[in-house]
């Protein structure tokens, strides 16, 4: 039986430019969460090696495979996750994404052993998600699980205020 109290989670939805990677970053910075901020690129990943990628693999799990490679999950332990264009992640791996959220464990391609992971998963998106359910691109139940919390972040057109106090914090962490 999986626990869900509250969401440890969230998605971001807005046109591209909104600042949805900053709000993500605002979220983990006040979580209270120790560990890092970790950001998966995913329309950077080829669809064949996600899996790799986000849950990491041992030496020897499939032909290039030379060395261990801590993945995404593992970097962000005790931090958070953030999932930039979610709408990017290939079905099949959807399934496997939505079992770790539920669960909070993984398994390290090569390995036989289940991990386990404290990771809050933050996802964004510029794509209506709802329209991408009925074509059957995105996952259903997935979708679900990561609208417990949703935040449609506005363009910056309509909040003018904002850009010289973004401008201002940039500037800090620079």
């Amino acid at each position: 039986q999986v626990e869900r109290s509250r969401p440890d989670g969230a998605l971001l939805t807005g046109e591209t430019g909104a600042g949805k990677s900053h709000i993500a970053e605002l979220i983990h910075r006040y979580s209270g969460r120790r560990g890092c901020f970790f950001t998966v690129n995913t329309p950077s990943i080829p669809d064949h090696l996600f899996e790799s990628e986000v849950f990491g693999f041992k030496k020897g799990a499939f032909t290039d495979a030379r060395t261990n490679k801590r993945g995404y999950v593992a970097e962000a332990e005790g931090g958070t996750l953030f999932f930039d264009e979610i709408s990017e992640i290939p079905l099949w791996f959807q399934a496997k994404l939505l079992r770790f959220i539920d669960t909070k464990k993984y398994m390290v391609l090569g390995e036989s052993v289940e991990r386990k992971a404290d990771v809050r998963i933050v996802a964004a998106t510029n794509k209506n998600l709802g329209e991408a359910l009925k074509k059957k691109e995105f996952r259903e139940d997935l979708y679900y699980r990561l609208q417990v919390l949703e935040i449609e972040i506005p363009p910056l057109r309509e909040r003018r205020d904002d850009i010289k106090m973004l401008v201002k914090e940039k500037q800090k962490l620079l």
